[in-house]
């Protein structure tokens, strides 16, 4: 990928992760498909979508990892499980009881979406 628009990538929300908001620095941000690149392997037809601009956003390594290649909707369909697996696990039980932590669901908006409105 081009230099120039990697940096154009990494400003289009201002040095934040396209999906949980958090700051990241240039030289740490992964530059994700949010239609995965994978779907270019599928067809032909969706190759220059996938690469397009508009597809491009910054995000942090965790989102990055997390999202791996899923398409928008499963992402967030994923994401919005997330606290019942955390609530499943014994020390994440056991910070609750102790009121260390509390888990939040996830509302279903990405920053990106967010900053639109």
């Amino acid at each position: 990928m081009k230099k120039s628009i990697r940096e154009a990538v990494y400003r289009k929300y201002n040095g934040h992760c396209a999906y949980c908001g958090k700051d990241i620095e240039y030289e740490d941000m992964q530059v994700d498909h949010q239609l995965p690149k994978m779907f270019e392997e599928i067809h032909e037809m969706w190759k220059e979508q996938v690469n397009s601009f508009e597809n491009l956003f910054p995000a942090c390594r965790r989102c990055n990892h997390y999202k791996r290649a899923m398409n928008l909707d499963h992402f967030r369909d994923y994401m919005l499980k997330l606290h019942e697996r955390i609530e499943k696990d014994y020390v994440a039980k056991v910070a609750i009881d102790y009121g260390i932590v509390t888990i939040k669901p996830f509302d279903g908006k990405f920053y990106f979406e967010e900053v639109q409105e």
